[in-house]
């Protein structure tokens, strides 16, 4: 199933509120946070030999890579609203 049919009420949602680019980008930022979730349960159990307070590396290099790629979505998110922001600021009869 695409992630455009198992997440269409969600994606629905978040288009209206915030423009289709940008709720698309939320609904993947949702997504990711629960990939995260979930790789952090699995670390729970998954510890190093030498630390077991440690998950083991492949977990740490999946968890700060799923980080890195919501940083850069946020930052994608941002740019756009200050660009929209910006816009109606220049409207004519904006105040």
């Amino acid at each position: 199933m695409s992630a455009f049919s198992e997440h269409k009420e969600e994606l629905e949602h978040f288009q209206t509120m915030m423009g289709p680019q940008r709720g698309a980008l939320a609904v993947t930022l949702d997504l990711l946070t629960n990939a995260l979730v979930l790789v952090g349960q699995h670390g729970v159990y998954c510890h190093t030999n030498r630390d077991p307070n440690i998950p083991v590396m492949d977990i740490r290099i999946v968890q700060a890579e799923i980080g890195k790629a919501k940083e850069l979505i946020q930052s994608v998110m941002e740019t756009m609203r200050a660009e929209r922001d910006a816009k109606g600021a220049a409207s004519p009869g904006h105040t």
